[in-house]
């Protein structure tokens, strides 16, 4: 189900931002007291010395001070209300991520998923904090000081407000262009962290090849092309600038000239037209900011597009409204005529509780998919996947995760410590299973040639391990909690003899059942059963003695090596 983009102002926001609309109305008061204190002070120096302007100076000094006072409420209500909205935005946004079965999630660059929680996340910020908040704090204080200029000089007002609203149908002009340019520096700006991020993950075979010369020209051009569309955003940036600066100046022009107009026709005093100054002075400041409102708006337009974009991506699985609890239960696991477009072609197998089956097969026949049906990381296309009678389709996802054990080149170590990867799978394990699952796996060993043993750290996706090292972890892992169901995709994969002796531990105490697939002949001798499969369809099945003595495709894919030493 498509989740939604939260509310600006729902719950605690919308108290942000009444705090707001006060900051504004309290800016626009002091904006009024200046122009009347302005007015006040000038003429009566002009009509009765100095000594007549000290309350008005008091009260110009108490209203500078609020308005100062007010600014940093601002600015800091404002942070409040971003962060507070980015916050849930995020949230969203990893829900959503969660639910993506990796095929899905695998279709889009990891620099681009990035971007979303990054460079889209402070667009709208942006857009919060230093447009949406300025926007109202600008608009009533500017709206107030309007109305105040208006009615000491009705003509004053209408002036300054005709000059305002030019500035703004001007800035709305500029809209598209800004729209394009940010919508291009976006794009670009996702292509490079799509490339960064690959050859951040990939170095070793760009050394390896000797290419680094050449995927540095790549990234100088698209560094380039990067630079001159943000260069071209910033042209349109500067012309909105250009035109809130001149906007601003013009207004200053047409209230000096105006307020000289009326000064001299009579209609206005000497306070009244310096007041009209002070006030459009106070104005600029606004003015400034809502010149880069119109900026933010339109990067936030893209952002909230490209979010809503991944929010729209098919999670492949769905939980349903009434999806219910997975009972206690064996392990048995069934596929009955499942179909996976692309993958599997109506297959029907079942698993008995508590054996080890091996499933293999040329590569792209299916096998990694099948697992995947039975972790439900996908769902099929057509028929049902049990587990112990229950259809995995009407249970709830917690409740399958917690029966289900996995190892796969997909799924690597975690950042962190050992002995945080050891419980990621059940965090709540009691040290008794833990260290029994260390034991099981040969991690004693290995955790006493390590210097901090279970809290040694570990570098994304356990670079600082060998690689037996990782897939004994990732093994114990797996088998914390003893789920019902273990998969296991290519586990026997970069092995050394005591990984993979531990492994074999493993397969022959196993309690639960177990998926397994393989393409070393070896260890087809610990399977009780063995599922072939050829272009997403099964093709044989059968104990590993009774396809050794044949003349099947088990047998003429293993050779007759594996055959002569099965058969017996």
């Amino acid at each position: 189900m498509t989740r939604e983009l939260p509310e600006i102002f729902s719950g605690r926001r919308r108290r942000l931002f009444a705090t707001l609309v006060a900051v504004g109305a309290g800016q626009a008061l002091a904006a009024v007291a200046t122009v009347l204190l302005v007015r006040t002070g000038f003429d009566r120096l002009l009509a009765g010395g100095a000594e007549a302007v000290l309350w008005p100076a008091l009260g110009l000094v108490a209203a500078a001070l609020a308005v100062a006072w007010l600014r940093y409420a601002e600015r800091a209500g404002a942070e409040r209300l971003g962060q507070d909205y980015v916050a849930d935005v995020r949230l969203v946004l990893f829900d959503r991520l969660s639910t993506l079965a990796p095929r899905a999630l695998q279709r889009r660059s990891r620099g681009g998923v990035m971007l979303r929680f990054v460079g889209d996340l402070t667009a709208l910020r942006q857009w919060v904090s230093l447009g949406l908040a300025r926007l109202t704090v600008a608009g009533i204080s500017t709206f107030g000081a309007l109305a105040a200029l208006a009615v000491i000089n009705p003509l004053l007002g209408g002036v300054v407000a005709a000059v305002l609203c030019i500035g703004m149908v001007t800035a709305l002009g500029l809209g598209a262009r800004m729209r394009r340019a940010v919508q291009e520096a976006r794009r670009l700006r996702t292509h490079l962290a799509a490339n960064v991020s690959e050859k951040i993950a990939t170095m070793p075979v760009v050394q390896v090849f000797g290419q680094a010369r050449r995927e540095r020209r790549h990234l100088a051009r698209q560094s380039n092309r990067l630079g001159a569309a943000e260069v071209r955003r910033a042209r349109v940036a500067g012309g909105l600038r250009a035109v809130t600066e001149g906007t601003a100046a013009l207004a200053v022009a047409a209230s000096l000239l105006a307020g000289a107009f009326e000064a001299a026709a009579g209609q206005a005093t000497a306070g009244t037209v310096v007041a009209a100054m002070a006030i459009v002075g106070f104005l600029v400041s606004p003015l400034r900011d809502l010149g880069r409102v119109y900026e933010y708006w339109q990067g936030a337009r893209v952002s909230r597009e490209k979010i809503r974009q991944f929010l729209d991506t098919p999670a492949l699985v769905n939980e349903a409204d009434d999806a219910v609890r997975l009972k206690a239960g064996s392990g048995r696991l069934s596929f009955d005529r499942v179909r996976v477009r692309g993958a599997l072609r109506r297959i029907s197998l079942e698993a008995e509780p508590g054996t080890v089956t091996a499933i293999v097969g040329p590569n792209g026949a299916g096998k990694s998919t099948l697992l995947a049906l039975a972790a439900r990381l996908i769902d099929p296309d057509g028929g049902r996947v049990r587990l112990d009678g229950r259809n995995l389709a009407r249970v709830r996802l917690s409740s399958l995760r917690r029966e289900v054990g996995m190892v796969s080149p997909d799924l690597p170590l975690l950042r962190g410590t050992i002995d945080r990867n050891l419980r990621y799978r059940c965090p709540d394990a009691p040290e008794a299973e833990i260290e029994r699952v260390k034991a099981l796996c040969g991690l004693d060993t290995l955790l006493e040639e390590l210097p901090e043993g279970a809290a040694t750290r570990l570098a994304e996706g356990g670079a600082n391990l060998s690689p037996g090292q990782r897939q004994r972890i990732a093994l114990a892992r797996a088998i914390v909690g003893q789920p019902r169901l273990l998969l296991l995709d290519e586990a026997e994969s970069n092995l050394d003899p005591q990984s993979a002796l531990a492994l074999d531990q493993v397969l022959s105490g196993y309690r639960g059942t177990v998926l397994m697939v393989t393409h070393r002949p070896d260890r087809l001798a610990t399977a009780d059963r063995i599922w072939h499969l050829e272009d997403g369809q099964l093709v044989e099945a059968g104990t590993p003695q009774a396809l050794a003595r044949g003349d099947g495709p088990t047998a003429r894919l293993f050779g007759a090596g594996w055959a002569l030493r099965n058969a017996s």
